[in-house]
Parts: C-alpha cells; structure tokens; sequence
C-alpha cells in the first residue's frame, strides 16, 4: 500500500502503483489540511469575495463575475468544454499515472477541493478504473487542460473508462463496482485540470523504460564487444578517472566488471590499435546519457510532489495567490533533454549494428548471414535500425522551443511539455528496439566467434536471449524476431528478479 502525502511520492512508488498495481490510500494528517483549505473557499463563497476561479470565469474571461448559484454550473461547463482532446488515447497505465499524481498533488492542501474529490479519484485507482483520455490537444500550460478535463469527466460520470481490458461507458462501470459520479463544487473542476500530470505521467514511464533501457544498453554493448573482438584498454579505469565524470566511470566498471575473463576481447596492438568510436566511447556517451537521466529524475519527482494549479490557497485562505505553477517549462526541458540523450543511445548501438553486419568493417560473415548472397542475413535489420534512428531525430527535435499562445493572448507563452513527453515516449519505444536488433546480430557474432570463450555474464545473458530468439541459420521473417527481443527487453529484469546495473551509481 502506497500512502499519499502530497509531498514524498517516489518514481519507485508510482511504478509500484502504475505498473505492479499497488494500492492507494491518503494520508490522515494531509487529508485534514485538505478539509481545512476546503472550509476557507466555501467561507470566501459565503462572503462574495472574488477569487479567479472561485466565482469567476477563466483565462480571458477572469473579468467575468459569477453568481453564488451558478459556481457550480461554472466547473460542470469548465469540464464540459475542455475536454476537446483528440487523437489515439493514452496508454492504460498513463492514465493511472494521472490519477495517482493528481490525488497527490491534491492531497497538499493548496487546491481547496473536498476530500470527497480525492476520495472518488482514489477509488478508480484501487478499482482500476482508468479514463479513457486522447493524446493530443495539450499546450502544456495553463496545465494540461484537455487531457485532465477528460480525466475529470470519468469522475463525474461521463465519458468512456478502460476497466477490465476494455473501453467502457463510465456510468455503467460506475454502477458495477459500486461508486457514485461526484458533483463538482466551487473551484474543484479547476483544481482538477489546472496541473502538469498528463506530461509529468507520460515522463515519468518513459523514463522508467529509459532508465532500465540504459542498463541493457551496456550488457548488449559489452556482447557487441566480444562478437567484434574489441580492445579492453579502452575500459580502464585510469582513462575515465582522468576525466571525472562519475557516470563515464561507472558505465567502464561496469563494462570491465561484464567482460571480465572474457577470452574474446582483445588488448591494444594485439588485432588493431585502436576500436572505432562506436566501441572505443561506450563509456563516454552511455555515461553522459546516464548523466542526463539523472537530471531528469530529480525534475520529474519534485513535479510528482508540487502544487500545480491556479490559484493557490494559504494560511486557511488568508492569502490566495494567482501565480504560474501550472507552466510546463520544467517537465518540457527535462522531456526534451531525456529524448536527445535516449536518442544517442540509439545513434551508437546502430553504429555498432553497422561493424557487426558490414564485411568491410569486419572479419565475420557478411550480414551475418549462414550463406552469403543467397541468403541476406542481418541485411535489412541494420536498414530497420538506420530508419528507427533518423525517425528519432526528428522526434528529438526539442518541443520546448515552440510556443504559441491562446486565450486571446492571455495565455501568451506556452510549454508544449506534453509533446515533448510524448517524444520522448516513442523516441524510448524506437530505442528499444534498436537495442534488440544490436543485442541479436551480437548474439550471431559471438557464435561465429565461439560461445565457450564468452564471459560469463554475457555467456548467461545470451543463453537467456536465445530462448527468445534462436540463432540464424537462414532467412527467416526477422521482424518477428525483433518484436519478441523487444518485449523481452521490457520485461527480462523483472523476470530476472534483479537489475542489470552492475554497480549501482553514487
């Protein structure tokens, strides 16, 4: 059971949530903030004192005083018209993402909604029921208005909900398990639109995947290695030192630590001087985007914990502040920096692709192939890598760069940090696969070179692989065989029960 505070939701905790289907439930203590905020509204409602949102309208229809008898109205219609979203929905599990994050950042006591609100959005946690929300239509600030509009519609009864598998209308799936639509009541359906979660949602499991992607990167690197008989000096550790950068070092120990006895490595001037980039500067660009999966981690918990929306309530409503928190910039620049830096991982094991299939490159069979020219081998699998790769590069573009503003201008500079996530996502999705097409032409050179002279980390690691996908002995339809290497990629540590990072950075 995962508590929510509104202020020390983990990463490790949203995957147990999202991912391994943990249970919720609020904190006490908070939950008393939360009726406390809720009576000073209620009180501001009472005493007719104007507060945007409150008893107003929204973005350039703030001047727009509402009457006490119609701030209900005003939230079911915010709902109502701002759920314009479009395109394919979110993945089931970025929808579980957004309720879990937008109980959390509720639950800190600034929104002043009920503890009713709360409650139902906890409720469709631990009954899995997931809004169907589309994937397009966000600016990323003003918060992600489209998107959590059609979260919120869930909550009310309306729109269609992912429950068992399927899309379902909501009132229906409301009525099997028991739960009633909730009446929004002053300030509450902007509290639940006004926030970050749909972008920080989508980061956040994509960068779980990246994080974990990263990791395989170098156990995959370090087979490539053996399949190409690649010089370890490259890895030691006096080399990276001289350097500094903690992650460059990291990722050598680790390479040195999964190679180690390894009887298909070479050293300096034994076959070549020198290995190409590619191989020679694993630990130099693995390290760096390791450096950057850092940075975005510490940017994506602080948002899983900040308040976000407009306006913010203090002191019991003593002060209401209208300020900005709902600005994406911060998730949009870390979305950004997590897309380039997957993106190069992509970019060099395509590199390594390319000498483990290219005869010019090599001394293995061309293509890896069981009978050169009339068969094609590993052909058209560095093709599949090589377009995967140029498609990221454009997806890596930066999505933070653009703006363009709305609501008459009121909203005159925008974060489209909910692209950027979205990017991210895919650029993620094409990595892995790269990953998989690199991790089976290595498999196929190792072979060649001899399985009894691997290391023994990569000797169980191929064995494992090649359960999933046997070796070449001719052609076959390959892109069955990158699909399942690339599902297994998701799922093989947890399967394993362990991570495959080596050492564990400091």
């Amino acid at each position: 059971m995962v508590i929510l505070t509104g202020n020390t939701l983990t990463l490790n905790e949203l995957e147990q949530v999202v991912l391994k289907g943990e249970k919720v439930k609020p904190c006490d203590k908070a939950m008393k903030l939360v009726e406390e905020t809720r009576e000073a509204v209620n009180t501001i409602i009472h005493h007719g004192k104007i507060v945007y949102g409150v008893n107003t309208g929204f973005g350039k229809l703030s001047d727009v005083k509402i009457n006490n008898e119609d701030v209900e109205t005003l939230q079911e219609n915010l709902i109502y018209s701002h759920a314009c979203g479009v395109g394919e929905p979110l993945k089931e599990e970025v929808s579980r993402a957004m309720l879990v994050l937008r109980a959390n950042t509720l639950m800190k006591g600034f929104s002043g909604v009920g503890p009713q609100l709360i409650e139902q959005l906890i409720s469709f946690i631990n009954e899995r029921i997931h809004p169907v929300i589309p994937s397009q239509g966000s600016l990323g600030a003003s918060g992600d208005l489209a998107p959590l509009s059609h979260l919120a519609l869930a909550l009310i009864g309306k729109g269609t909900v992912f429950y068992g598998g399927e899309k379902r209308k909501t009132a229906e799936i409301l009525k099997k398990v028991g739960l009633k639509p909730i009446k929004l009541h002053a300030k509450e359906g902007l509290a639940l639109i006004n926030g970050t979660q749909a972008m920080t949602a989508i980061g956040a499991l994509a960068y779980l995947e990246a994080e974990r992607l990263a990791d395989q990167s170098e156990m995959i690197a370090a087979m490539t290695i053996e399949g190409l008989n690649g010089i370890i000096d490259a890895f030691d550790e006096a080399i990276h030192l001289a350097r500094g950068h903690q992650e460059q070092i990291d990722v050598a120990r680790n390479i040195r630590e999964i190679l180690k006895a390894s009887k298909l490595t070479s050293r300096q001037g034994e076959i070549r001087v020198q290995d190409a980039y590619s191989i020679r500067c694993i630990p130099q660009v693995h390290g760096a985007t390791k450096q950057t999966l850092s940075y975005v981690k510490d940017k994506l918990e602080i948002e899983m914990n900040a308040a976000t929306d407009n306006p913010l309530i203090f002191e019991q409503g003593a002060k209401i502040l209208s300020g900005g928190n709902f600005h994406g910039q911060p998730i949009a620049l870390a979305m950004d920096f997590l897309s380039i830096a997957i993106a190069e991982l992509a970019n060099i094991s395509e590199r390594r692709i390319e000498r483990l299939v290219n005869p010019q490159l090599n001394d293995l069979p061309p293509f890896l192939s069981a009978k050169p020219g009339i068969e094609s081998g590993a052909m058209i699998m560095q093709y599949v890598a090589a377009s995967l790769v140029s498609e990221n590069k454009t997806l890596a573009h930066p999505a933070s760069v653009d703006s363009i503003p709305s609501s008459a201008n009121q909203e005159d500079h925008v974060s489209m940090g909910t692209t950027a996530a979205r990017h991210g996502a895919l650029i993620v999705t094409n990595t892995r696969r790269v990953l998989a097409i690199e991790l089976i032409c290595a498999m196929q050179a190792v072979e060649y070179r001899g399985i009894n002279k691997m290391a023994s980390m990569t000797r169980d690691y191929w064995e494992k692989a090649r359960e999933i996908v046997p070796s070449i002995k001719k052609d076959r339809i390959f892109s069955e065989d990158i699909e399942r290497m690339q599902d297994w990629l998701i799922n093989e540590d947890k399967e394993n029960g362990k991570s495959l990072r080596i050492h564990a950075p400091r």
